[in-house]
């Protein structure tokens, strides 16, 4: 018997289950299918209006209509600089493995396409939808032999099988990106890791005794998802996740003491005492060491601390993450903007002091390195990485940056240096138990792991009560 139904059989389906109940798509797709634009195709018959609603997200253009230093610009993923890879320009068929399109292997791609929407990365609910880490976001068809890295093959994805079992995305697909950003996992965040698929109780208390998913905090709208990093955001408060969102501190906090600390103090600087807790992450990345003849040493963590192809590295595990104030906007450097190379430049960091009312002090993930900067326009290069002529396969600097530069429509003089950059991470997860939540003398007193005076304060607060 035939198992596909009419485009009208099947939304008279849809029209007839209750809102909740969720549809059976082994009864509405058959295939074959040869490529992921083909299921797409198929998805876009029911699914034309979330196809639109999806194309104007940051998921999809991985930037925003934003306001930085009084400039409405276009910014996030796709055009910022960043500290680990660099940035997207001549590297997309490496970086785009965790866009949810497909085909974007260079500036030519077509946004206006549905059928370049990857529904299956998210809704794949078999364990068996994997992109392949060099596809421009393609994972392996039938018929394909591919190995990522060298001597390691990777299977074909079963699209028919995915697609008839598509459902509501999990920890494991949101996972699937987002623990393995900066280039791998355990990298970038510091509090979001592979280990977060199955955590215990002590690493994530809403994930591992809650058992909550990714979207019971990241909720969608019109497949706009609550939650921005501080690269991207600029969504304005309706788009960040809160803690205040479940949790009122005036029912948590019966103790006036600790209430009143809620007015100035981030739930998380409490509730986070450590991150990157089970595996440690990259927290300084030196790009001017690359390409050099050193022996790769192991850490205390069992990290390599050098790659001939990306430099060298410090890891760092179960430690406290840096407080910093917060008033929810942020300073960013934009493409092209000037930077003095003789002191270390933040590409991202939050704004906030201690004078401000709408700041908190917050916990942050700081990433540290050295890239290269243009040494007459004085400002940091787009690099050329992957492909046939980017630095991973030639080692030179001088070209990566010119074909880098030409991608991003930026001047480059030929001539390049070194400078330390540094990148806030804001932390969100690894919510500790609230009994092992930090205590008065985790911050106060001689012992206290809060630098009083970087924040604003003469001398310590609570020394200054007694």
């Amino acid at each position: 018997m035939k198992r596909s139904l009419s485009l009208f059989a099947a939304l008279l389906l849809a029209a007839a289950l209750p809102a909740a109940a969720a549809v059976n798509h082994a009864e509405l797709i058959d295939g074959p299918f040869k490529t992921g634009p083909e299921v797409t195709r198929k998805c876009l018959e029911c699914h034309e209006k979330q196809a639109k609603d999806f194309m104007k997200t940051p998921h999809w253009t991985w930037k925003e209509e934003q306001v930085v230093d009084g400039r409405r610009v276009a910014f996030g993923k796709a055009n910022a600089i960043n500290n680990f890879c660099i940035a997207l320009p001549t590297n997309e068929p490496r970086c785009t493995s965790c866009h949810a399109g497909y085909g974007w292997k260079d500036g030519a791609f077509d946004f206006t396409k549905a059928e370049n929407i990857d529904c299956l990365v998210c809704h794949d609910t078999t364990g068996t939808y994997k992109k392949f880490p060099s596809g421009a976001g393609h994972p392996v068809y039938e018929g394909e032999t591919k190995e990522f890295p060298p001597g390691k093959p990777w299977p074909a994805v079963d699209l028919l099988k995915v697609a008839r079992n598509v459902g509501k995305p999990s920890r494991a697909t949101c996972g699937a990106c987002h623990f393995y950003g900066g280039g791998g996992d355990h990298v970038k965040h510091g509090d979001l890791d592979s280990s977060l698929a199955s955590p215990a109780p002590d690493t994530d208390v809403h994930m591992g005794r809650g058992g909550m998913t990714c979207e019971e905090c990241h909720r969608a709208t019109n497949h706009v998802i609550k939650g921005e990093s501080l690269l991207v955001a600029g969504g304005g408060e309706g788009l960040r996740v809160q803690c205040t969102d479940c949790h009122k501190p005036s029912a948590a906090h019966e103790d006036p003491v600790l209430y009143q600390h809620t007015r100035k103090i981030a739930c998380q600087t409490c509730h986070i005492p450590a991150i990157a807790k089970d595996l440690p992450t990259k927290t300084w990345w030196d790009w001017s060491k690359a390409g050099q003849d050193i022996k790769p040493e192991t850490d205390a963590f069992g990290q390599k601390t050098y790659d001939r192809m990306k430099g060298e590295f410090r890891w760092n595990k179960d430690f406290a993450p840096t407080v910093m104030w917060y008033d929810g906007t942020v300073d960013k450097m934009l493409p092209g903007e000037k930077i003095d190379p003789k002191k270390p430049v933040w590409l991202v960091r939050p704004l906030g002091d201690r004078k401000n009312p709408n700041a908190r002090l917050t916990p942050f993930k700081i990433m540290a390195g050295r890239q290269p900067y243009d040494v007459e326009n004085r400002y940091a290069v787009y690099i050329n990485l992957f492909g046939p002529q980017g630095y991973w396969k030639t080692y030179d600097w001088n070209q990566a940056i010119a074909n880098g530069m030409k991608a991003a429509n930026l001047p480059y003089s030929g001539k390049y240096d070194f400078f330390e950059s540094r990148m806030a991470w804001k932390v969100n997860h690894m919510v500790a138990p609230k009994e092992k939540a930090l205590a008065c003398s985790d911050c106060h007193g001689d012992k206290g792991r809060l630098d009083w005076k970087a924040l604003g304060y003469p001398r310590d607060p609570g020394k200054a009560a007694k």
